[in-house]
Parts: structure tokens; C-alpha cells; sequence
């Protein structure tokens, strides 16, 4: 584990800085992974190495027949058009950056024997930040080897995402049964990583998400943790894979569990003159937020089920739990959209949530859904709570929705259709300003693995309708081979509150300088 510290970057305090100050600032940030201030992002850079650097052209077998591209990263998501699950795992890092200028304040980069994520992935990295009596945690969900028998794990392994867990070998689940070979089985296991200021992480395995992907986890105030993903990739309808998926309870610990929260959640399961929805493919969530004593999560993509904002009722006036997870029930947020995803196409296809209040939620919208959601949905949405029911007050759009942009070493022109993962900071002057990744489109062989962006805007937190003068700006710009995952903002420690306090008397502060991007990574 190595962590890059804003002392490599951070501009000299100049003349007039009391000698405590400068010891409370020693303390508060030396070697701290979350400073205060910041906002913390998940991100991942691909790398050409391993088991995607010998993928030969028109020549390696992979699921679903031959290769058409090596590893370059301009073409080999082509080889989805082969292996419809084709996926490149790759490192996980954690970059801090200073809120106001985006320079890195700290970066950590997680072991790849020990954790790692899928590249093209996009719906993968969501990350929160909770407040403990020990400092801050990050919570977000990555993938962790299954031990004595199966395949140790590494950047450039190809398919993980699609593999299945250790808990079920589906027989069904091409991608592991192509790669099986000697193992037990081609499984991995979808983990919550917790990650502490200082940068020390744990892991915990959970049982579910088989076949598919892990997206989000939050910490909640009871000490457990609650995730969102998919499984089931195969054609099995098995209970094991059904009843793995959605919204989970896990416990911390090293011991492998997780318990599906209301398991007989199904929304519209048939519709006439419709397919039945394929098993499973309803609980399809990929964001979660905790507020205010409630878990609040969205499905926003694939063709089965509503997508929209769901919560989750608390048995007997508690989070649900282990125990309880079957009293538990989950429903749409009250005024929030009820379409299917299959009749409709989607008039919404909501990711990140932020609450400003408890009347105020903010909703990133990826803009993949039906031509509706891509014109007037897609973007920031405001809602606001009126006598418990919610209403979309506006959508925020300009400067980002059909905005194009070159990266250098990327064949593709990218344009922006949304938003993903969302966090925000609540402003002392009645404004928000929030920060959020984006989603794109290109020629590209897999759009989850195009460069996004970072980017910002401040809103006026009481207007109800929309503001003419409020606009996005980019925050951290995109890079070839980077992509970025999950923003939380983390708030100020006492003790950065105590420096400033303290400075104010006389403190001189040299302006930071903004970090090329390419050192973002050290």
C-alpha cells in the first residue's frame, strides 16, 4: 500500500503562520488518504498486460468464438461483439483531490492480488463516505480472489465480471465454464472494500451478485453495510442466483455473507403481449445512499423492471438486518416514475442520489434510457418532497448534455448523454455545488470504457424552477485509459477546523497549484 500525500504537492505556507497552526495542519493531513475537504473518487486505468496482452487477433479463442482485436485500448472492446460478457480487470485507485482546484491532495492505488474492478464496467465504483467515531470510511465494491482452488487474481484477466461467485457454480454462466480449466471454478467473489483515512483497507466477501456486477456499498450509522448489483448472467432461474442479487445486508468482517433485502421484490414480472423478464434482472440496482435513518437506491439500465428511485421500510422502526431482511419491503419513492423499462424504454435511467435536505434530492440521470429520458430527463435532476410526495422541480443540462470532446491517444470523438454517480456540498450562502462523472457515448467498441469526465456546478438550493445563469464546467478532465468510478465529498476534520481558526489571525496560504492530470496517478 502506498499513499502519495499532499506534501509532494502542496505550495509552501508563507510568512505569518503561527508555529501551532502549522502543527495542527502537520497532524490533520501527514500521510492521510481523506483529508477534509476533498473529494475522494474511485477510479481505474487499463493496462495492456496479462491475459488481454495475449489475445491474438483472428486467432485466441474466447467465449462465443475468436478474437478480433488484441489489447490495444482503442480496439479490443471490440472483441464484445464476439463475447457479449467481455470484460478486462484492472487496479483500483483512490485519488483525494482538493474541492476547490482538483489537485490531488493523496492517491492510493489497492493491491491487485487483493482487490480489483472491471474496466469497461460503468456501473461499478460507486462510493460513499460515512462519518465513524474513528474517522471517515469509504465504502465502494470490488472483486476478491476465492481462495485455495480458484484462480488467484490480477489485472488483465479477462471476464471476471461476468464469472460466477463462490457461493453457486452456475453450469449455465458461459464466461466461467469457458475458462474453468483445473479450477474448482472460474468464481471470485463480489466484496465490500472499506477503506480508512489513513488508507488501511479491509474487505468483506459477499455471497451474492453471482454472474454479474457489484456496484455500490454504503456503511450505515448500525455498523452494517448495504450494497447494490446484478447477477445472472446464464439462463438458470436458480434461487441461488435469484435470491443473490438487488439490495443486500452485509455484516464487516472476513467471514463470507450477505442477505437479500426483500427477496420477493419482483416489479412487473409479466406484462401482456411481453416477454416475462428474465430471473432476477428486476433487482437490477446500481446506486444507494443512506439519509436520515433510510436506505435509498435506483435501477436505471436493461430492460426489465421500473427504473426509477426506490426505498426500503425499517422492521419495527430499525435498518433492516440479517434477521429482519425478509420483513423488510422494498417500494418506489412516492411520485417517482413507474414505467417499465421493457414497454417504455425508460423515461428515466437514474444512477447517483444525493440529499441537500430532507425535502431536496438531487438525481443523476444517465440519459440511456428512451428518447424522452435522452431530451429532457438526462442530466441533474432537482426533486423536491410536497407533502410526501415528490415532484421533478427541473433538470440540469447546460454545458453537458450533447457536449463533445477529443482525448489524446483515443480514436473516438466522446459525446456526454448523463450522469452517473453524484455527490454534493452544501454551500453557506443558500447554494449546493455538486460534482458528478459522466456518461458517454462514441464509436467505441463498449462505451463503459470511454474516457468520462468530473464535472461540477452550484445551484441555487431554494429555486423550484430552473435557474437560466447555472451551467456545468468540467472539473478533472478525461484521459485515455482512465475511467472514472464513484465522488463523495468528505467534510472538513476538526482538526483542518481548528487550523483554519487558528490561522485566521495571520495566516498566509500559498495557492495551491493545479495538478496535470497526468500526475493525478503517481
Amino acid at each position: 500500500m502506498s499513499i502519495h500525500s499532499i506534501s509532494a504537492r502542496r505550495a509552501a505556507l508563507i510568512a505569518g503562520c503561527s508555529a501551532v497552526a502549522l502543527s495542527v495542519a502537520n497532524q490533520a493531513q501527514a500521510g492521510n488518504l481523506i483529508n477534509g475537504d476533498s473529494l475522494l473518487v474511485t477510479t481505474t486505468n487499463y493496462e495492456d498486460i496479462g491475459q488481454v496482452a495475449g489475445l491474438v487477433a483472428n486467432t485466441t479463442q474466447i467465449p462465443g468464438g475468436t478474437a478480433n482485436s488484441n489489447g490495444n485500448i482503442n480496439s479490443v472492446w471490440n472483441n464484445s461483439s464476439v463475447d457479449g460478457q467481455f470484460g478486462v480487470t484492472s487496479p483500483l485507485t483512490l485519488l483525494d483531490l482538493n474541492a476547490s482546484n482538483a489537485s490531488t491532495l493523496a492517491s492510493e492505488t489497492l493491491n491487485t492480488s487483493q482487490v480489483v474492478t472491471s474496466f469497461s464496467s460503468k456501473s461499478e465504483l460507486g462510493l460513499s463516505i460515512t462519518q465513524t467515531a474513528n474517522g471517515p470510511v469509504a465504502t465502494f465494491m470490488g472483486y476478491t480472489p476465492g481462495g485455495a482452488g480458484y484462480p488467484t487474481l490480477a489485472a488483465g484477466m479477462l471476464d471476471v465480471s461476468n464469472a460466477d461467485s463462490t457461493s453457486y457454480i452456475d453450469t449455465t454462466n458461459v464466461a466461467s465454464q469457458f475458462y474453468k480449466g483445473t479450477y474448482t471454478d472460474f468464481a471470485f467473489n463480489r466484496s465490500v472494500v472499506a477503506v480508512s483515512a489513513n488508507g488501511a483497507y479491509t474487505t468483506t466477501p459477499t455471497l451474492a451478485y453471482g454472474g454479474d456486477n457489484n456496484r455500490a456499498a454504503v456503511l450505515a450509522p448500525n455498523g452494517l453495510y448495504y450494497t447494490v448489483g446484478n447477477s445472472n448472467s446464464g439462463t438458470t432461474t436458480a434461487s441461488q442466483l435469484t435470491t443473490t442479487t438487488g439490495l443486500e445486508v452485509v455484516t464487516p468482517g472476513s467471514t463470507q455473507n450477505s442477505k437479500m433485502i426483500d427477496k420477493t421484490f419482483n416489479t412487473y414480472p409479466t406484462y401482456q403481449d411481453y416477454s416475462k423478464d428474465k430471473a432476477g434482472k428486476t433487482n437490477n440496482y446500481r446506486g444507494i445512499t443512506y439519509y436520515d435513518g433510510n436506505i435509498y437506491f435506483t435501477k436505471g439500465s436493461g430492460g426489465n423492471g421500473i427504473d426509477t428511485v426506490y426505498t426500503v421500510s425499517n422492521p419495527n422502526g430499525q435498518l433492516p438486518t440479517a434477521a429482519t431482511a425478509n420483513s423488510a419491503t422494498i417500494s418506489v419513492l412516492p411520485g417517482f416514475p413507474t414505467d417499465s423499462a421493457k414497454q417504455t424504454g425508460a423515461n428515466f435511467t437514474p444512477f447517483g442520489l444525493f440529499f441537500a435536505n430532507a425535502n431536496t434530492l438531487y438525481v443523476a440521470d444517465e440519459g440511456t434510457g428512451n428518447a424522452t429520458d435522452a431530451s429532457a430527463n438526462a442530466g441533474l435532476e432537482k426533486w423536491s418532497d410536497v407533502n410526501g410526495t415528490w415532484h421533478l422541480d427541473y433538470t440540469l443540462q447546460s454545458n453537458l448534455i450533447g457536449d463533445t470532446y477529443n482525448v489524446s491517444g483515443w480514436d473516438y470523438q466522446e459525446t456526454v448523454t448523463g450522469l452517473r454517480n453524484l455527490t454534493g456540498r452544501i454551500d453557506g450562502n443558500g447554494d449546493i455545488t455538486l460534482w458528478a462523472t459522466t456518461s458517454t457515448t462514441s464509436g467505441s467498441g463498449d462505451n463503459g470504457a470511454d474516457p468520462n469526465q468530473i464535472v461540477e456546478i452550484t445551484d441555487a438550493l431554494g429555486a423550484m424552477t430552473l435557474p437560466t445563469n447555472e451551467s456545468f464546467s468540467v472539473f478533472d478532465q478525461a484521459q485515455v485509459g482512465l475511467r472514472y468510478g464513484g465522488v463523495a465529498y468528505a467534510v472538513p476534520e476538526l482538526s483542518t477546523w481548528a487550523m483554519m481558526l487558528l490561522g485566521f489571525g495571520g495566516l498566509g496560504l500559498a495557492g495551491y497549484r493545479r495538478a496535470r492530470r497526468e500526475d493525478a496517478i503517481a
